[in-house]
């Protein structure tokens, strides 16, 4: 069976590679969670008073964008409006339950997405579709439909150049008529460019959905190899994890990924082609916690080291071989070698092997050299008649250790 073209929009897309994902709304004023309204049964009078309370203050969406960059991430999708029902828009009279009609008298949707496109970084913009504040979300769907659809329609008008459109709630009532035909018709009007996402859920991981989406989700889990043989269109894969156990701000959770888990999920998404979207919880008052911060930071020393593979590399199809891997970038192979130990002495490090034999199957070319990128050292290598090739992997000399080491194949 054949196998669909990319379109334009999600070949470039793919090409993003890494995001930022931002859970930020009146929940993070609570510190509990951005799903603490719902879990906690608080009542809707009492929670809709924490937009009195909605400053902004330390809110700084250059400071976001410039983050971004430094993490090595090429997009960012901020909820506009997650489940609570509260908008960081202006909803032109929809209602008042946003950022403008609060204390801080913001837009930031509009500052989030003109601080990315200044920095180079592509602005997304997550919206539910589950909200908990709409009545008629539960006493007239059809009406709630009107509003979702108009909502969409003012962050397609006024926004400018939006990357995407990032979904999420359609599991909540599967069995209604969500009418996404006229809801992803208003994008594609409005926003032909923009990635259309539909969150499929804990429970669909990797479910394809209507026609028009352009990028299946796989929240909090690494994506499969996608086999695209006879579908109707090309799917890109996405991978969205947050940094802890919550997408909101939770003050006492305490687990958190660390830098090699990062670059480790990272490199499980591009080894399947697919993007890693990684969240952050911003405070109340809307600054990144300083952890946060410094973890993004470091991966992104890492990223720039191999920048140009991760965000150009496109699966390539060798004998599995483990967790290590293959990525074929701009006409030439690139392994993704793991767990290699630190060289130095027998008091100072736990593994002083200096070499570790590694095979890839089914290369199709003929190898010259075999080199670390990161200090172009030569690395010993025989291949086979078949294309098999096996080499001798240098660990690390001591004071370094890159969690993934990539190798070039020339």
């Amino acid at each position: 069976m054949a196998i669909p073209l990319p379109s334009v929009r999600t070949a470039a897309f793919e090409k993003l590679g890494y995001g930022m994902f931002i859970h930020w709304s009146l929940y993070s004023q609570l510190g509990r969670g951005e799903w603490v309204r719902f879990i906690e049964k608080i009542p809707a009078a009492e929670y809709i008073k924490l937009k009195d309370s909605f400053t902004a203050d330390e809110f700084d969406a250059n400071a976001i964008a410039k983050l971004a960059k430094k993490a090595g991430m090429k997009y960012a999708c901020l909820t506009v409006r997650h489940h609570d029902g509260f908008s960081l828009y202006d909803t032109r009279g929809l209602n008042d339950f946003d950022a403008v009609h609060s204390p801080a008298a913001r837009d930031i949707a509009a500052e989030f997405a003109n601080a990315c496109r200044n920095e180079g970084i592509v602005p997304f913009f997550y919206h539910a579709t589950y909200d908990w504040h709409q009545e008629k979300f539960e006493t007239d769907f059809p009406a709630y439909i009107d509003y979702l659809c108009n909502s969409i329609e003012i962050l397609c008008k006024y926004y400018g150049k939006v990357g995407g459109f990032w979904f999420d709630g359609n599991w909540s009532k599967p069995q209604n008529n969500w009418q996404e035909s006229r809801l992803y018709g208003i994008i594609r009007k409005y926003q032909p460019g923009a990635i259309i996402i539909n969150n499929t859920g804990l429970h669909a991981r990797g479910a394809v959905g209507h026609d028009e989406i352009d990028c299946i989700t796989f929240e909090q889990g690494r994506p499969e190899p996608m086999n695209r043989n006879g579908m109707k269109k090309y799917l890109a894969v996405e991978m969205c994890q947050s940094i802890n156990s919550h997408w909101g701000i939770s003050k006492n959770d305490f687990n958190y990924l660390s830098p090699k888990e990062i670059i480790e999920n990272l490199c499980a998404c591009r080894k399947v082609g697919a993007n890693y979207l990684l969240n952050i919880g911003p405070t109340a008052s809307g600054k990144i916690p300083d952890y946060e911060a410094s973890v993004l930071c470091r991966v992104g020393q890492w990223v720039q080291m191999y920048a140009d593979v991760i965000y150009n590399g496109k699966p390539y199809m060798i004998a599995e071989n483990g967790i290590d891997f293959a990525i074929e970038a701009n006409g030439k192979i690139y392994l993704f070698i793991h767990n290699l130990g630190v060289g130095g002495h027998i008091n100072v490090t736990t593994v002083i092997q200096k070499t570790y034999p590694k095979t890839f199957e089914r290369i199709n070319r003929k190898v010259n050299k075999v080199s670390w990128l990161d200090n172009s050292q030569e690395l010993d290598f025989v291949q086979d008649k078949n294309g098999s090739l096996t080499f001798n992997a240098a660990g690390y000399p001591y004071g370094t250790n890159l969690v993934v080491r990539v190798a070039q194949v020339s």
